[in-house]
């Protein structure tokens, strides 16, 4: 059973002449707040900084004071009662000193808040207009008035402000004989309820610490109380939490500072999660101060004159799990790994375990059967088929199929003007639509990993081009041929399926993953800056325009003969070639006066609409306003014909080229094959990495299977191919990520996981399918905007990419440079080298891209691996452990290597040992005298509080 959340609350003692009171001062949920000087708002959630001197006085109280653990009590008389009982049974304090402890530990608590979430039991039998109400003060009556009326006591739990019925000495009887059977309390009010419950979670259970000094007292009186049910204390608590632990802790005067450090000490030990766990399970004192001590061994600190204490320490982004320093080794252990320099070398500092292997899960595992990987595709998504499309019913679906459709359709008109462009409109913008919308529809619902977006690639579009370019030049028909290169791939990938052809991608590391991603992220910011700087060209920015000057502005193409004494040659040419005498020269456009030999005449003639400048602020409006709510989300507020009309809707496969041609586009499709498994793969890689924390698992043969399915199926249609789009599939994770609602204060959300479903994606393609109807309001979106969020989607894919960050590091001094894990331990002239050669290989794919050569892109791609190979001989295995992946076979290697030293251990721990007993790595604990509590004095040099050994 787990152990609930503790919300601990410390009080301190308030003089007011003769009148006492508890004063709330400060609270922890998971870390510490306090209340301000001047008592009207709560500090801002921060890290509890504590002093070593406080943590030893707090274990020498545990050991001398009282520990009453699994303690019956029904309300607070009857547990200050048993306390106070217990320090007399114990000699701790005199029994003329009971009423005075008493009465000092049942004083009402005044609390932060203005009005009262809840009335203490005495005030259950008051009218609301009694005069002696502190409701409109927030104060809570003292509780030692129950000791007039010891029923009331016996049902503390009901701390609401609802009617009771007398009760009599019998049901009290009944009540403490049988607790379990008196009826459970009411629901608390709506208007009582507080808005901080809700960062308190429904299990919690609050520990309360009480510190205060008097006069009465010579010697500090402790308690550590664990009651055995946790129960609702009147006013005791804040919040209506039930209390499960009281820690008390009363002195003379003159030491109140050090009583305050002690209380901060318990009370950020026990939100603590290590030690509320042994707090809950202890069974006796010793087990208490194991708890320090285990608490202490963990303890850093922070030299004194080098630091300023007074600084409130922020809440890290993301807390350490308590189960790493469960698995924590002993000293002797970590001397040994200290001493050898395993984990990291030497002076590896607290960064000391190297990273999670490379490896990419059963999903990947050669099977050596006919179709084996993709049947266990199949068998490992058929449970998820509900859930894929129940999950997707949630508010964030809505954002992310809006921002997706977007990127789709931006994509879809980009690619499909720059197909039109390529292939003199045998596939353009219609075509574009419309293959979207079949093959992302058909792959989101039947594929292996539906957050994958499919889309059109910049190396797909360039090998349509170079195909087109190769197919006109040689009298070939470019639609057959294509289509019997997109059966031939289609056959290629279905071979590749059956073979698990797939367990290849265990050999993309991280080097080729940083590299393709990155390649493909420029491309996108390189075509979105293109397009840009294209319009500037076409639509210069015009200086010279004045407005007043306007009615006199006036451009008109005049006639050859007419524009001075031009060259007969070419007037004679020029007649020949148009029949030109009988135009009408002021009626002809500016292309058509240049065309046929005019002049343009007019202070106009060169005037342009500044379409450019506006164009440049749609774009970057569109990227920074994209970027801006982004951030906003993590911040502190709140029906046609084809686009050639001479072509159908489906591509026959015979007539119009010889028979070779069928025969010979095996070849051509090979390179296509290539392409469309690294492209896919890769980009699926990339979604599935363990970062994401997916749980439905993989599915990289059935993914290759439908992609394989749909270029047969837009082949015969005469669509273009689609594939994995690793910028837009990025993205989409991006968009659909779940993060922790913040319940503790300071508490920063934690990433939870992706909302795996499809409905997201199969929206999204169906309406990329709608849009070919909305054409005529889809024409009036500027271009830029779509440009704009092109160039987004680029840059927002390059954040997270090491070799992106590593590159920054060139630009760097030392000692600015950010406290990247792999600096720690790679030599920095390495890591300098490492990304050089990834520097490399990116120019040399961009080049290819970019020549003639771009028809062997596919191959180059997996040049990448070959690259990684080498690598190998240039690096050590513990710097590309680091900065990459180890490669499979180095991970095997390593495993022999670890068993062999288990067996070795093995084979030492069975010798014979000596008669010796074992010493411990601690010395026993001493006891520090409860007289040396004081902080502002210096410690006694003659108690040596437990140290580590050297190691």
């Amino acid at each position: 059973m787990p152990t609930p959340t503790l919300f601990t609350e410390m009080d301190t003692l308030q003089h007011d002449g003769d009148e006492m009171e508890w004063k709330e001062s400060a609270r922890w949920v998971k870390f510490e707040e306090k209340v301000e000087e001047g008592g009207e708002r709560w500090s801002k959630p921060h890290v509890s900084t504590l002093t070593l001197h406080s943590l030893f006085e707090l274990r020498t109280c545990i050991q001398t004071g009282s520990v009453l653990l699994d303690l019956e009590g029904y309300s607070l008389p009857q547990i200050v009662d048993d306390i106070v009982d217990r320090q007399v049974a114990d000699g701790l304090i005199g029994p003329e000193l009971r009423e005075k402890v008493s009465f000092v530990l049942l004083r009402k608590h005044r609390h932060q808040h203005k009005k009262p979430i809840h009335l203490s039991l005495a005030d259950m039998g008051k009218s609301n207009n009694s005069p002696t109400s502190d409701s409109a003060s927030g104060l809570h009556h003292s509780t030692e008035d129950l000791r007039a009326n010891p029923g009331l006591s016996l049902v503390s739990k009901y701390i609401y402000h609802v009617p009771l019925p007398p009760l009599s000495p019998f049901s009290v009887s009944l009540f403490l004989d049988h607790p379990a059977s008196y009826p459970p309390p009411p629901p608390p009010p709506p208007q009582m309820k507080n808005k901080f419950m809700k960062k308190i979670p429904r299990d919690a259970e609050a520990s309360n610490v009480l510190i205060g000094e008097v006069d009465f007292l010579d010697k500090p009186f402790v308690a550590f109380v664990r009651l055995a049910q946790a129960t609702t204390l009147g006013g005791l608590t804040e919040v209506p939490v039930p209390t499960r632990f009281l820690f008390v802790l009363l002195g003379p005067h003159g030491k109140g500072k050090s009583y305050n450090e002690i209380g901060r000490a318990i009370a950020t030990l026990m939100v603590d999660d290590l030690f509320s766990d042994v707090a809950y399970k202890a069974r006796d004192r010793d087990d208490l101060i194991a708890g320090i001590d285990e608490f202490l061994d963990e303890v850093i600190v922070l030299p004194p004159g080098e630091w300023d204490p007074k600084i409130r320490i922020e809440p890290p982004k993301k807390v350490p799990s308590a189960d790493m320093r469960k698995s924590v080794l002993n000293l002797n252990e970590l001397g040994q790994v200290n001493g050898t320099g395993t984990a990291g070398g030497p002076g590896g500092g607290e960064d000391e375990e190297m990273p999670i292997p490379h490896e990419l899960g059963e999903e990947l595992q050669f099977t050596g059967r006919f179709c084996g990987g993709l049947w266990l595709d199949i068998k490992r998504k058929v449970p998820w088929i509900l859930s894929d499309f129940s999950q997707g019913f949630h508010i964030q679906s809505i954002s992310a199929v809006l921002f997706i459709y977007l990127g789709c359709i931006t994509n879809a008109i980009t690619f499909g003007g720059l197909l039109g462009d390529a292939t003199d409109n045998y596939q353009g913008v219609m075509e574009s639509f419309l293959g979207t919308a079949l093959a992302g529809t058909v792959f989101c619902l039947l594929g292996g990993q539906p957050l994958i977006i499919l889309s059109s690639t910049g190396p797909i579009l360039i090998f349509e081009k170079l195909l087109y370019e190769f197919c006109k030049s040689n009298t070939i028909d470019y639609m057959e041929l294509r289509l019997w290169i997109g059966l031939h791939s289609c056959l290629q990938c279905l071979i590749l399926v059956a073979t698990d052809a797939s367990y290849i991608i265990k050999y993309i590391t991280r080097f080729t993953e940083e590299g393709f991603s990155s390649l493909i992220s420029f491309i996108f910011i390189s075509d979105a800056i293109k397009k840009m700087v294209g319009s500037f060209k076409y639509y210069p920015i015009n200086r010279v325009f004045k407005p007043d000057y306007v009615t006199t502005y006036r451009c008109e193409c005049i006639a050859p003969d007419q524009a001075g004494a031009p060259d007969f040659s070419l007037y004679l040419s020029l007649s020949l070639s148009y029949n030109i005498t009988g135009l009408d020269w002021s009626q002809l456009s500016k292309k058509e006066c240049v065309k046929y030999g005019g002049a343009l005449l007019g202070n106009a003639c060169k005037y342009v609409p500044d379409l450019a400048l506006i164009s440049f602020i749609l774009f970057f409006g569109t990227y920074s306003m994209t970027v801006s709510l982004k951030k906003f989300k993590t911040s502190r507020y709140f029906p046609t014909k084809p686009t050639r009309p001479d072509r159908g809707w489906v591509v026959m496969p015979f007539g119009k080229n010889p028979w070779w041609v069928y025969v010979a586009s095996a070849v051509p499709a090979l390179l296509v094959t290539i392409l469309i498994f690294m492209d896919q793969q890769i980009s699926a890689v990339i979604v599935n990495r363990k970062e994401n924390k997916l749980k439905k698992g993989c599915g990289y043969h059935l993914d290759l299977f439908w992609v394989g399915i749909l270029m047969a199926v837009c082949s015969f249609l005469g669509l273009p191919w689609y594939v994995a789009a690793t910028v837009i599939s990025i993205a989409h994770i991006d968009s659909l990520k779940m993060e922790s609602e913040s319940s503790a204060p300071g508490e920063q959300p934690q990433f939870l996981g992706v909302r795996e479903q499809r409905l997201t994606g199969i929206l999204v393609f169906v309406l990329t399918g709608v849009s070919i109807f909305l054409a005529p309001v889809l024409q009036y979106i500027p271009m830029p905007v779509l440009y704009g969020v092109f160039l987004y989607m680029g840059v927002a894919s390059l954040a997270g990419i090491q070799f992106w960050e590593r590159i920054k590091l060139y630009l760097m001094p030392a000692k600015h440079q950010p406290d990247f894990s792999f600096l720690r331990h790679v030599p920095l002239r390495r890591v300098h080298l490492f990304t050089l050669v990834q520097i490399i290989c990116l120019a040399v794919l961009w080049t290819l891209k970019s020549t003639v050569a771009a028809i062997i892109f596919p191959v180059m791609i997996l040049g990448l691996m070959v690259v990684r190979k080498m690598m190998d001989l240039m690096f050590s295995q513990h710097d590309l452990a680091w900065l990459d992946d180890i490669l499979p076979e180095k991970d095997k290697k390593k495993e022999k290597d670890g068993k062999k030293k288990k067996d070795h251990k093995r084979t030492k721990a069975a010798e014979p040992e000596s008669d010796e007993e074992p010493k411990s790595p601690l010395p026993p604990p001493v006891k520090i005298p409860m007289d040396t509590i004081d902080l502002p004095s210096a410690p006694d040099p003659s108690v040596t509080p437990p140290t580590q050994p050297p190691v």
